[in-house]
């Protein structure tokens, strides 16, 4: 098979199974599985990929048929520059939450100690702390099976010389991932956290249970039920965050959340009445409410 028949076939079948975005899905699975990438493709489609790699293509076709998500098919995830491995114990990075990355990275101060709230992949607290300068961070979630999948993703990014390269001849503002300064304990929220903190950040479960059965097949079937599922009202982490937050914050600590499009008022009514002042909220590239935050 030729890299312009992989191609061709994939999208076909992708299509079929009215699945958006087909062409960039099989490309990204090209580049990924058979090393063939958009140039090589359209320069050099004639050739040939290898009877092992048609293989291994044809089975990640059939599982996106499937709408088996193509990040957990190739394993990782790009955010904020950096990659992440990602797998079924873990929701999949979206640009979204790059919004709430930024709007910490705004009001983060040189060696501030940050909290992250349902870690997850570990992506906003390594993004952080590879994009600010010696803060030290805690990543907390109640599934050791995500844990192990951002502790994994801290080692890898402490291996990773590129940024640093990259800052010191005047690139990339990312700094070295010093793993002393990182910690992921598993802990029902708060209960086994201990210790003051500058930052808070969350991506709570946010999405209200009567909700998830009208989600797409990806999210629905595939993404953890655990990290998605905010209760009735979707509104339930936010209220025991919220709730135990101040006594988990220095003075002038900052709480952050990225919400639903529509939980802004609710959120920000929540943390005033904690006693969070200048609360704020952001929206993002779509102009929709994303992320709120304050200072207790």
């Amino acid at each position: 098979m030729t890299r312009r028949e992989a191609y061709d076939y994939g999208v076909e079948q992708l299509e079929e199974q009215g699945i958006d975005d087909a062409a960039c899905d099989i490309r990204i699975l090209l580049e990924d599985l058979c090393g063939v990438d958009r140039e090589e493709l359209f320069i050099n489609g004639d050739k040939t990929i290898s009877r092992k790699e048609t293989e291994t293509f044809m089975n990640a076709v059939t599982r996106r048929c499937g709408h088996y998500p193509v990040q957990y098919i190739t394993g990782k995830q790009d955010f904020m520059g950096l990659t992440f491995s990602v797998n079924q114990d873990v929701l999949i990075p979206r640009m979204d939450t790059e919004i709430l990355v930024e709007e910490v990275l705004k009001n983060l101060d040189d060696g501030s100690r940050i909290l992250d709230m349902c870690t997850g992949s570990g992506c906003i607290l390594l993004s952080l702390l590879r994009y600010s300068n010696n803060c030290e961070g805690v990543g907390v979630d109640v599934s050791d099976a995500a844990l192990e999948v951002a502790r994994d993703n801290a080692g890898r990014l402490a291996l990773d010389e590129t940024f640093d390269l990259l800052f010191t001849t005047g690139g990339a503002g990312a700094k070295h991932l010093d793993l002393d300064k990182i910690e992921f304990i598993e802990s029902n929220l708060f209960n086994d956290v201990k210790g003051k903190f500058d930052i808070i950040v969350s991506n709570p479960p946010y999405i209200r249970t009567d909700v998830i059965p009208t989600l797409m097949e990806e999210v629905r079937d595939y993404e953890p039920m655990l990290a998605l599922d905010g209760r009735e009202d979707g509104l339930y982490f936010y209220r025991e965050i919220i709730k135990k937050s101040p006594q988990y914050l220095s003075g002038g600590g900052k709480l952050f959340f990225e919400i639903g499009y529509d939980q802004a008022a609710d959120v920000v009514k929540l943390m005033e009445e904690a006693g969070f002042k200048d609360v704020v909220v952001v929206k993002d590239y779509a102009h929709l409410d994303r992320v709120v935050w304050g200072r207790i």
